[in-house]
């Protein structure tokens, strides 16, 4: 294909260097003169693990120039990458500016194209800046209609510098927000026989999966570094420890605990952060990322809790109460907790959980339960049918088939806490609220 770059930095440089080595023919384009002469004299303008070969490659064969000339580049092309900078304030607010001149000039460029020409956004940017930013600035600045005179998409890149080359014709997935399919085709196109995963999603989703990566990214590092600043204050090596870590793919490496639901909870995750948190302490170490995890935990116990207040009802069902489905583990249950809030501010509450039978319940889990809920006898329901009869609002902390099948249908608000398995149909509807979807 043909294809524009916009924006010569890392990204830029190494998309429209990359493409041309695919095959594509790329025109670079920027307002720095310098970069745009640098590119055209088969030098990279960005120091980077063999982009300087791969440039002076291309360019000599012709599949790669460059120019200044928005113009130009946009009648010279049938797909444009963005890739302009999106720097960041003080306080964390994002600078669009780039983005709404790029937007504006290519619009206008594209109210001359004879054809339907595409427009990918690869900068970083929050969800919502394409569909209620730059769509409506390219719409007015070309007189034409997205999705029918021009396409648009969202392709965030998951390039490192040091070894974005590699990483380009290497990576981990391809994310292509489309506005509409054919859009989505054409990025499709650019990327073809390509390893790795292809994701075609809605433009929101592509816009967040960048953060969502780099988030992560940025947790992984501060929580290595913290666990290796108290393992050094205790003596040890902490990448003896951290060698142990790895090894565990089934949970630590893994997608486990990694898919948004309720808070956790249980006899080992609360009582060990709190024991590391301590040690941390004594030893006059701070552990800021690690101290405020149950901290996080509780506020998302607190948002479940204020869902179901909204609702303005007081009649509540609550499915699910131990901590763990098919077990009768009560103790540090983030359900109980729930319970115990609502049985305290009132809340007219009936309990169902298929594993939980008070006459059962012995040891450390009786005095947890016996300390935390003492009327749970009074609350608690051997029938999924009397607590839905009962329920206003259905509060479900459990996948239980019996519980699941009992809903099917219900009129009674639902607030789900775990993803019901209908989720994505459910969650336009009038009467059901999702926790985190």
């Amino acid at each position: 294909m043909k294809i524009s770059v916009f924006g010569l930095g890392y990204v830029g440089c190494v998309s429209a260097a990359c493409l041309a080595a695919r095959g594509h023919q790329v025109v670079g384009v920027d307002v720095n003169p310098l970069k745009v002469e640098l590119v055209r004299s088969g030098r990279a303008p960005v120091v980077e693990e063999r982009i300087g070969e791969l440039t002076e490659e291309v360019v000599r064969s012709g599949a790669l120039r460059a120019t200044t000339d928005v113009t130009d580049a946009i009648l010279d092309s049938d797909v444009s990458l963005v890739c302009v900078g999106t720097p960041s304030a003080p306080n964390g607010s994002l600078s669009t500016a780039f983005l709404e001149r790029v937007a504006e000039q290519i619009g206008e460029a594209l109210a001359q194209h004879p054809r339907r020409h595409t427009v990918v956004f690869r900068s970083t940017m929050l969800p919502g800046t394409c569909l209620d930013l730059l769509v409506p600035i390219l719409e007015k600045s070309s007189g034409r209609t997205a999705g029918i005179d021009f396409g648009v998409a969202v392709n965030p890149e998951f390039l490192r510098e040091g070894t974005s080359v590699r990483d380009f014709f290497d990576p981990p997935k391809t994310v292509i927000g489309e506005y509409d399919p054919a859009s989505g085709d054409v990025v499709a196109e650019l990327y073809e026989g390509l390893p790795g995963e292809v994701f075609r999603v809605g433009i929101p989703v592509a816009e967040m999966t960048k953060y969502a990566d780099n988030s992560f990214h940025g947790l992984k590092i501060a929580f290595a570094n913290e666990l290796g600043s108290i393992c050094h204050a205790l003596g040890l090596d902490s990448h003896d420890v951290i060698d142990v870590f790895l090894a565990d793919t089934k949970l630590n490496i893994s997608p486990a605990y990694l898919k948004p639901g309720f808070a956790f909870g249980g006899s080992c995750l609360p009582k060990d952060l709190r024991g590391l948190v301590y040690a941390a302490r004594r030893a006059d170490v701070s552990v800021p990322l690690l101290s405020h995890v149950l901290p996080s935990n509780e506020e998302h116990l607190k948002r479940a809790f204020e869902l179901i207040a909204q609702t303005g009802k007081r009649r509540i069902g609550l499915f699910g109460l131990s901590f763990k489905p098919g077990t009768d583990d009560l103790r540090e249950s983030p359900l109980v907790e729930l319970a115990e809030r609502l049985h305290g501010k009132g809340f007219d509450l009936r309990i169902y959980d298929a594993n939980v039978c008070l006459s059962r319940i012995m040891g450390a889990n009786r005095e947890y339960i016996e300390a935390r809920l003492p009327h749970l006898g009074d609350l608690l329901s051997d029938s999924v049918e009397d607590v839905l009869s009962h329920s206003e609002v259905c509060v479900v902390g459990t996948k239980d088939p019996t519980v699941l099948q009992a809903l099917q249908g219900t009129d009674r608000t639902i607030v789900d806490l775990v993803r019901m398995p209908d989720a994505t149909e459910r969650r336009h509807e009038q009467g059901y609220v999702g926790l985190g979807w």
